[in-house]
């Protein structure tokens, strides 16, 4: 079966060079473009939402003066143009500091811009709440007036709109406030959040790990708060210097490595009426994660996810606010771990959804109030990305996934590795199977026994949604390879309302004098160990198969949704192409949104895996007549750092040179929850840690190595490279070196990005390009 993948993919990559690109300009894409205004990806609908009545559609749009900067837009769902809702610097015209709180925040969220970055609706739709440079304001549907909440010293965060309308509530200075609409007047809710004790915040695991960004709760009928409690005191400090272009401060951070104690969180429930606050029962083990906060549609149970420390128990608990007694009524355990979703939905009868691996695929089930299963909702050989509405009305239930239905091609007889086609055309094996490299909207039934789902986006790219409450309609991101992204408005059938942003490629759109030399990917898979890699590739402009071209092999590596997609490629990809490499990006075991057997792959050893299947897409490189195996290079950040480490210090692999951009290069220096998911504790696994340690392995580096980081970096403390760095110079080994002063975890801004991609082009060309030694031979 391999031999017969092998083989296909041979023939999808020759074939790539008569990929058919749009009509546009025949410029040649620069660096200085691509990190210039206005945005090459053009006018891109950010953080879109229906109003609960699905008549608006709020959305994030960059200004066109300057990208970094986003205000917020609105669009009628039926006739009528877009219109600006809030113009961010027209009301903050002179953006300040942020403090020091605020910035961690939106670092954890991957929030890079300023002004208007997110916002919410009230459950009514009457108003929408933009938090905005520290300060509230509030945006009236009815008339279209915006009304400043709060202008005071300190930052104003976690702002939301109380589900009836009547309240807002934010965190300042560690507290919970709530703000009477119709009385103008503030009431805290807390009073003692000071130092290391922080009420109705999310604690640092939770945001960077656990994909919770809030620390509080409404209950529907606004009588009742959920928040949290963070007791710091327990989590080590771990010191490190914040240098900016203007010198250096120590930054005492609070960072709970692996193997090492967590901020203690608890939970209490506030009672508006009596303003009595009580305690919800946790459990005796205070070494817990506190997971997931939700309501019942009637406001009389609050449920609660607790994890266990070694994240192979998820329990779900039935709470009542009133008294904060607790009881586990459903449990979800794994022998490596269970992972966290967003995908539990109370119903207005009291059942709810959740999903669940227990068949080694993430699926939908629907259980009692009590945590009776009642049914399965989706079942097969492939995974539930995520829960996207349900219609209560008639019964629909839906959700994204990337699966498809077809007949066996004739003389197959079935099999895993054999399933699907990756270029979206032919056959596949199985009624039912995976398609990793596409993604659509689709349907099921909640009361009736999941049999055939049927479609409701169109096949062939990738879809992401955003469903109004009520299950009646939709907004759809897509694109494919050919059209960048789009958002519209849909009826829940999928028939098409209106356009949000079509964005279409046409001679008006920033990207359209370079459009005709983009190049359209080719796909292709590979096995391990009976698994299905899926790899694209993308040839120079000009590409001529009777000649050699040197590769770049972009990389992530690690846990995620995976890169190889059937989506609109980004412009620096072009960059690299016009540069004259081939770019090859392989999503190894680990990565992507699949089985629980083909992520836990990496389980208690990473770097292991994962390596090996590089390794494999390497020398499926070198088979290719097409590529000097000579010149091949990896580069990626973050965990594509760490690979890239693990890559060049891999004989192996055979890399002439590596880039890695903010590696973590030893994992006990790493935060717990990440961390011990997938390697344990350094203690109970100590051949896992040694094993992904970068230092041992430096000696065996085969090529030239270009190391960055930025140098205020909370998250890849900066120490994981300095140790690098100290180990090569001991080691009298040569090596090259970016360093980003005030940058943390990512490079943010167009100068200092255009910098980046001007070094990562010039380190390309002296090592593999065409000042590289091999090449001027």
């Amino acid at each position: 079966m391999r031999t017969l993948l092998l083989a296909s993919t041979i023939l999808l990559a020759a074939g790539s060079a008569a990929a058919q690109t749009p009509a546009g300009g025949t410029e040649i894409l620069t660096p200085e473009r691509v990190f210039a205004n206005p945005s090459l990806s053009g006018p891109v609908a950010r953080g879109v939402s229906l109003s609960p009545d699905g008549e608006l559609v709020a959305f994030l749009r960059s200004r066109e003066d300057d990208v970094d900067v986003l205000d917020l837009w609105a669009a009628p769902t039926g006739e009528g143009e877009p219109f600006k809702l809030i113009d961010a610097r027209a009301l903050v015209p002179d953006a300040g500091e942020l403090s020091e709180a605020e910035k961690a925040r939106r670092e954890r969220m991957r929030i890079s811009q300023r002004g208007v970055v997110e916002y919410s609706w009230d459950q009514q739709g009457r108003y929408i709440l933009a938090p905005l440079e520290g300060d509230v304001f509030l945006a009236s549907r009815s008339d279209g007036t915006v009304r400043r909440l709060t202008e005071t010293a300190a930052d104003e965060i976690d702002a939301k709109v109380s589900p009836r309308g009547n309240y807002v509530s934010f965190v300042r200075d560690q507290d919970l406030v709530v703000y009477d609409l119709s009385a103008g007047s503030e009431t805290e809710v807390t009073t003692d959040g000071d130092g290391l004790i922080t009420w109705a915040t999310a604690e640092f695991i939770a945001q960077e790990e656990m994909d919770r960004d809030t620390g509080y709760w409404w209950s529907p009928d606004e009588r009742y708060i959920a928040l949290q409690r963070t007791d710091e005191s327990t989590v080590d400090v771990i010191p490190r210097l914040d240098i900016t272009g203007g010198g250096a401060t120590v930054v005492e951070q609070r960072y709970p490595r692996a193997g090492r104690p967590n901020a203690v969180v608890e939970l209490f429930v506030h009672d508006r009426e009596s303003g009595r606050r009580t305690q919800v029962d946790l459990g005796e083990n205070r070494d817990i994660y506190l997971a997931r906060v939700d309501w019942s549609v009637d406001g009389r149970t609050l449920y609660v996810q607790r994890q266990s420390r070694d994240q192979k128990t998820l329990d779900l608990l039935s709470v009542d606010p009133a008294t904060g007694a607790s009881r586990v009524i459903l449990t979800q355990t794994s022998d490596a771990w269970v992972p966290l979703n967003h995908d539990f939905r109370a119903l207005d009868d009291g059942r709810f959804i959740w999903s669940s691996e227990a068949t080694g695929w993430k699926h939908l089930y629907l259980h009692e109030r009590d945590g009776t299963l009642i049914r399965p909702i989706t079942y097969g050989p492939w995974p539930v990305k995520s829960l996207n509405g349900v219609n209560q009305q008639t019964g629909e239930v839906f959700f994204t996934a990337s699966f498809g239905y077809a007949e066996r091609p004739p003389g197959v007889t079935g099999g895993h590795s054999f399933c699907p086609t990756l270029d979206g055309r032919g056959a596949m094996c199985d009624v039912q199977g995976e398609r990793p490299t596409i993604q659509r909207l689709w349907r099921g039934s909640l009361d009736q026994a999941p049999t055939r789902f049927q479609p409701v986006t169109p096949d062939g790219g990738w879809w992401s949604v955003s469903m109004n409450k009520t299950g009646t309609a939709f907004v759809g991101n897509y694109s494919d390879l050919d059209t960048p992204t789009q958002s519209g408005l849909y009826r829940a059938d999928g028939t098409f309302v209106r356009w949000i942003e079509e964005n279409r490629l046409d001679a008006d759109h920033p990207f359209w004098p370079y459009a005709a030399r983009r190049q359209t990917p080719a796909f292709g898979a590979l096995d391990s160990h009976g698994e299905m890699l899926v790899w694209q590739m993308t040839t120079p402009p000009g590409f001529d198969p009777s000649k050699q071209y040197p590769v770049v092999m972009q990389v992530y590596g690690g846990p995620s949704g995976g890169g190889v997609k059937r989506a609109w490629q980004g412009t620096t990809n072009q960059l690299l192409t016009e540069a004259g490499y081939i770019v090859f990006r392989l999503d190894n075991r680990g990565e992507g949104d699949r089985s629980a057997a083909f992520k836990q792959a990496l389980y208690l050893k990473m770097g292991q895996p994962e390596i090996e299947d590089q390794v494999l897409g390497a020398n499926y490189l070198r088979s290719l007549p097409y590529v000097d195996d000579s010149r091949i290079a990896m580069m990626g950040w973050s965990y594509g750092g760490f690979m890239s480490l693990m890559a060049i210090t891999e004989p192996a692999m055979g890399l002439t040179s590596a880039i890695a951009g903010a590696p973590p290069t030893e994992w006990s220096l790493y935060d717990t929850h990440y961390t011990e998911r997938f390697m344990s504790t350094p203690e109970l696994n100590i051949a896992g840690y040694a094993a992904s340690d970068a230092i041992p392995r430096l000696e065996n580096m085969t090529g030239r190595l270009l190391l960055m980081h930025g140098m205020a970096d909370d998250n890849v403390i900066f120490e994981n490279s300095t140790r690098v760095i100290n180990a090569l110079q001991a080691n009298s080994q040569p090596f090259e070196m970016m360093l980003y002063p005030g940058q943390r975890h990512g490079v943010r801004g167009n100068e200092r990005q255009l910098q980046q991609w001007r070094t990562y082009l010039d380190f390309l060309d002296r090592t593999i390009g065409s000042r590289a030694p091999a090449a001027q031979d």
